[in-house]
């Protein structure tokens, strides 16, 4: 029985917040209602509360979602990039951009960055930047490859060089949220620039 109910509780908790995605995307975030949730899922209020507090709540819930998938992709690049210093970033970083409107729209990653942003030392807040920092360890861990497979010279700090890649592909990524109009080949063709760039200054000789 345990078995049982544990499974129909994954089955409501997944119900509720595919219907968040999907009303979100439709509707807008702010235009949603909890109640109106709870109706497409075909739970009670009370179940929705249940399970998530606050809209904030599924919000951050659907973006977890998303890194999630992206991170287990990225962890099969990461473990067998493709040759050169610049394929194997844009590798990683074009599947970042590729998969980040799977489930959420630019409206929606821009209330969640804002939820982040205004209330860091919440919950929600403190789960955003822990996804962030499991992607930034993401694009650590690709540098350290390509320093082992020797692409990548030695003196480089494979720890502040992910820091820094990450925090550009970022600030790029919230330049893409905040423009409706800015398509993701635009995004990824500027990216690509920059890591061609990049690439030169930390690449060795032989890469």
């Amino acid at each position: 029985m345990a078995g049982l109910r544990d499974r129909q509780k994954a089955d409501r908790e997944r119900r509720i917040l595919s219907a968040a995605v999907t009303m979100f995307r439709a509707k807008g975030y702010r235009a949603v209602r909890l109640e109106d949730l709870a109706e497409r899922a075909d739970v009670s209020v009370g179940t929705v509360y249940n399970y998530y507090r606050t809209k904030g709540d599924l919000l951050i819930a659907a973006v977890a979602m998303e890194v999630e998938e992206v991170l287990e992709t990225g962890a099969t690049i990461v473990a067998t990039p493709p040759p050169g210093v610049e394929p194997a970033l844009m590798a990683l970083i074009g599947f970042y951009y590729d998969h980040s409107l799977e489930y959420l729209s630019k409206e929606m990653w821009r209330t969640a960055m804002a939820l982040s942003i205004e209330a860091p030392e919440t919950p929600n807040g403190q789960r955003y930047s822990a996804l962030d920092s499991r992607l930034e360890a993401q694009v650590t861990e690709m540098i350290r490859v390509l320093k082992r497979r020797g692409e990548v010279r030695a003196d480089i700090d494979s720890t502040a060089m992910g820091q820094f890649v990450f925090n550009n592909l970022n600030m790029m990524f919230i330049e893409f949220v905040k423009d409706d109009a800015m398509t993701l080949d635009a995004l990824r063709e500027t990216v690509t620039v920059q890591m061609r760039a990049l690439a030169r200054m930390i690449a060795t000789e032989a890469a």
